[in-house]
């Protein structure tokens, strides 16, 4: 998935966020801007063009803080909505570097 469609929409305010994703960023402590910042300087680590009704994709960026986030991501083409399905403080016992999953 290009990122460049959802930075563009975040900056544009032409966002969704599922009710999923604002219990996640609460319970974590992720203020909104914290994590649109997090994804206009994060990058693509996972893609999953398959997803329904829409594409989407795993982003790894850190907040204004340095705290490193993790947010799923889909693109609503049609509509030109970016539309936040979840978003959390990654586990360092399950990641590698953040990046990569750990293989269990």
């Amino acid at each position: 998935m290009d990122i460049e469609c959802i930075r563009k929409a975040i900056q544009e305010r032409r966002i969704n966020v599922t009710d999923h994703a604002d219990e996640e960023l609460a319970a974590d402590e992720i203020s909104d801007e914290d994590l649109f910042q997090s994804v206009l300087t994060g990058e693509v680590i996972e893609d999953y063009p398959e997803d329904f009704p829409f594409p989407s994709c795993l982003i790894y960026g850190r907040d204004p803080k340095g705290r490193p986030t993790h947010s799923v991501w889909a693109y609503a083409e049609p509509y030109r909505i970016a539309i936040l399905v979840t978003a959390y403080v990654p586990d360092s016992a399950r990641w590698i570097d953040f990046r990569i999953r750990r293989r269990r």
